[in-house]
């Protein structure tokens, strides 16, 4: 091995490290059971993205196919793909239950498997936000863009919900030297920065996620994220059993403040999302 390799491999350890620690924690639990009550928000979602059906779609970190699926169902040729690779077959399994012709892809939104302008549209719903390096990211959705192609991105904000909740498991597992904030893709301005190179016709519009409710009260909701959502999961693994307690506490109280409870239903009213709408140069 050469000295220049040498140095490359260690420069890039720590990231390789960091990927496979997040792929690990998004496999682990069930992200599939838990995103069923999500799903009919990501339809909505969609549906207001009005995407043709002669288009290409490529839906990165697509998860268990909660947005994918719906796409394909609306006739749209779709491509999902996604770092977990139990999602992904979760995915396959629920394509050939509906009979939808899909591809799905095991991959890193960083460095997507696919030929450069392949797609005519990219969608990604809370999922290519995660990837540890942005600046990548950005280049990979233009890359497999064709030329006027649309970009459209769902992101959590930084005041929201969701951002709080990171934040709660970040104060349990710390995150590494110079990890950058997933949730700035939530933020205006460096979601500008970031695609004003390769993209025009920017439209940036915070909403509310809908259809986000669930059967049962905060301390019930707590217990899901618990069993089936990989980063809370991990955290709780890490403490003892009084600071499960305090944890458990501290998202109870972050999610009851973020919703309403009534007739054994909360609903999320705090899922601010930024959504983004580009234009591929």
């Amino acid at each position: 091995m050469s000295a220049s390799s040498a140095v490359l491999n260690s420069e890039n350890s720590p990231l390789e490290a960091l990927k496979a620690k997040q792929k690990a924690s998004w496999e682990d639990g069930d992200y599939a059971r838990f995103a069923r009550y999500m799903e009919a928000g990501a339809v909505e979602v969609l549906d207001g993205w009005n995407i043709s059906t002669d288009k290409h779609l490529l839906d990165v970190a697509c998860g268990a196919g909660q947005t994918a699926i719906p796409a394909a169902k609306q006739g749209i040729k779709v491509t999902g793909i996604d770092i977990a690779e139990n999602l992904i077959e979760h995915a396959r399994h629920r394509a050939r239950e509906a009979r939808l012709s899909v591809q799905f892809d095991v991959g890193d939104a960083e460095n997507l498997p696919y030929e450069d302008s392949q797609f005519d549209t990219v969608i990604t719903m809370f999922g290519a936000m995660f990837a540890p390096q942005p600046d990548k990211v950005t280049t990979e959705l233009s890359r497999v863009l064709c030329s006027g192609g649309q970009l459209y991105m769902a992101n959590w904000t930084p005041n929201g919900m969701p951002a709080q909740m990171f934040k709660a498991v970040a104060g349990v597992v710390s995150p590494p030297p110079g990890f950058i904030p997933p949730v700035l893709w939530g933020d205006e301005d460096t979601v500008l920065q970031r695609l004003d190179i390769d993209f025009s016709d920017i439209q940036l519009t915070r909403k509310i996620y809908p259809q986000w409710q669930f059967p049962f009260d905060a301390s019930e909701l707590v217990n899901l994220f618990r069993t089936y959502f990989g980063p809370v999961k991990r955290a709780f693994e890490s403490l003892d059993k009084e600071e499960q307690i305090s944890f458990h506490e501290k998202l109870e109280a972050i999610y009851r403040a973020n919703s309403e409870y009534r007739n054994g239903v909360l609903t999320i009213l705090g899922g601010e999302y930024l959504e983004v709408i580009a234009t591929r140069k």
